[in-house]
Parts: structure tokens; C-alpha cells; sequence
């Protein structure tokens, strides 16, 4: 039977609840494990970007699972049923598809996470199984499906994709998004009043169609002060790069006087 907490991360989401999530890209998972087990609403492992296989994002999933409080989700490779499709099937509560760049794109994501009548998802239950019914339309509603908005179609397309039957929230990618505005390169100061006013559109045009909306920070205090803007859900950094900046932050401490 549908996982009842999946269902509930999905009707938060929805209500436009806030959540905090974190990102995963290395194929550990046992650090994985550790992490969900924080608190974090949900656990997202990068499947586009990250050093991750299939079998890595199935031992990840299972590792989230095992550790009982996130829910684990999955930003698929691309926008593609074979892709959303494996990820559901590993056990994603649902999945973050990048490079949506209309209305047609989000439709798409959509339907290939939802099973027919309502979609197109092919009915093969690996370990997904274990939280799909006798009637596989029922778990449609405990399936998240995210857009990620982070190129100049998809900004520009921004109000026609929120309106996406289906669709349940909008994910900024903001290293893609700042260059997509003009940046040469993510952070680009050239371009943050441009950067700024982007994530003002997208948030305020999610809210108008009653969708929740998303955005990939790279601290605890960027995602804060993220939320505190109106975006309903935000994911803090990764585990590459907080493995790096520990690491880094040690070495200097113990050479500082040497």
C-alpha cells in the first residue's frame, strides 16, 4: 500500500508547507543513512550531476528508508519516462526534473510519473513494491513531481509551466539560472540584481498559481533567508561540498600556527 509518509510529505508540499531538504552526490550510502536521520524533511540524491550510478541511487534510497525520517527523492538524469520511471521504481518519493522549459516539458515529467489513467508510467514495481498497491493509480497522489526552473525558456515560460495540471512545485537551480540571465559564470555579481529579480518572479508566480516553490541554497543561512522570502521549500548545500569545507576548515585550524 502507498507509504503513508510519502503521502504526507506530498500534502505538505502541496499546502505549500515549509521544508528543508539536503542534497546528496556522493555514492555513499552510509553517510546518506546519517544524514536522513537529522531531520531534514527530505533527502534529495543527484542522479543529473551527481557521482551516482543506479545501483547507487537504489543503495541510497534504501539507506534513507532505513533511516526513517526523510523522505528520499531523486533529481533525475533528464526529463524522460525511462529515467522517472527507474527513480519511482528504486523507491523515490518523487522525482526533480531538470531543463523544463515549457508547459509541454512539465507536462510531460508529469505524466511519466503518474501511472494511467491520469499518466503514462509503466507498471514494473521493483522495490517500489513495497508502497504500491493493488491499484497502481493510487499512489499517484504520494508522488512529487518538481520542475527545476533554470534556463531562459523556463524562466520566460514560468506562468504557463506552474499552470501544469499535476505539476506540484518548482525547483530554482541557481548556478544554471544565473547564467541562463546573462552571468558568465553561477554567482556572477554582474548579474545579481538581474539573479534577484528572477527569483522574485518565480516564487511570486508559483504562490499565484498555488504551487509550492523551491530553490537550491548553499548554506543554512542562505536557505533561511530564502524562506523567510516566500519560497516554501528549500535544499542546503551537498555532502561533497560539506565534506570539502570541513576538511578545509580543519587543515587551516591545525596549520594556523604551525
Amino acid at each position: 500500500m502507498p507509504d503513508s509518509r510519502f503521502r504526507a510529505f506530498a500534502d505538505r508540499l502541496r499546502a505549500r508547507e515549509r521544508a528543508v531538504g539536503y542534497w546528496v552526490a556522493l555514492d555513499s550510502p552510509m553517510s546518506t543513512e546519517r544524514i536522513a536521520r537529522l531531520g531534514y524533511d527530505y533527502v534529495v540524491l543527484d542522479a543529473q550531476h551527481g557521482l551516482l550510478g543506479y545501483s547507487g541511487l537504489l543503495a541510497g534510497l534504501t539507506a534513507i528508508d532505513a533511516a526513517g525520517g526523510s523522505v528520499g527523492m531523486v533529481r533525475v538524469e533528464a526529463n524522460d519516462p525511462t529515467y522517472i520511471g527507474k527513480a519511482l521504481d528504486a523507491g523515490a518519493g518523487g522525482v526533480i526534473v531538470p531543463l523544463v522549459d515549457n508547459a509541454a516539458d512539465a507536462a510531460s515529467a508529469v505524466a511519466s510519473a503518474h501511472y494511467p489513467p491520469s499518466g503514462r508510467r509503466s507498471y514494473g514495481p521493483m522495490r517500489s513494491g513495497l508502497r504500491v498497491g493493488p491499484v497502481p493509480a493510487d499512489t499517484n497522489a504520494s508522488v512529487v513531481v518538481l520542475a527545476m526552473i533554470e534556463t531562459p525558456d523556463g524562466l520566460a515560460n514560468i506562468r504557463e509551466i506552474c499552470a501544469t495540471p499535476g505539476l506540484d512545485g518548482v525547483y530554482v537551480g541557481p548556478s544554471d539560472l544565473c547564467i541562463a540571465v546573462g552571468g558568465a559564470f553561477p554567482n556572477d555579481p554582474a548579474v545579481a540584481d538581474v539573479f534577484e529579480a528572477a527569483l522574485v518572479t518565480i516564487r511570486e508566480t508559483a504562490a499565484e498559481a498555488g504551487i509550492a516553490a523551491g530553490i537550491h541554497t548553499f548554506s543554512g543561512e542562505n536557505a533561511a533567508r530564502r524562506l523567510a522570502e516566500g519560497y516554501t521549500y528549500a535544499t542546503v548545500s551537498s555532502d561533497l561540498t560539506h565534506l570539502e569545507q570541513s576538511a578545509a576548515a580543519h587543515l587551516a585550524t591545525a596549520t594556523a600556527t604551525a
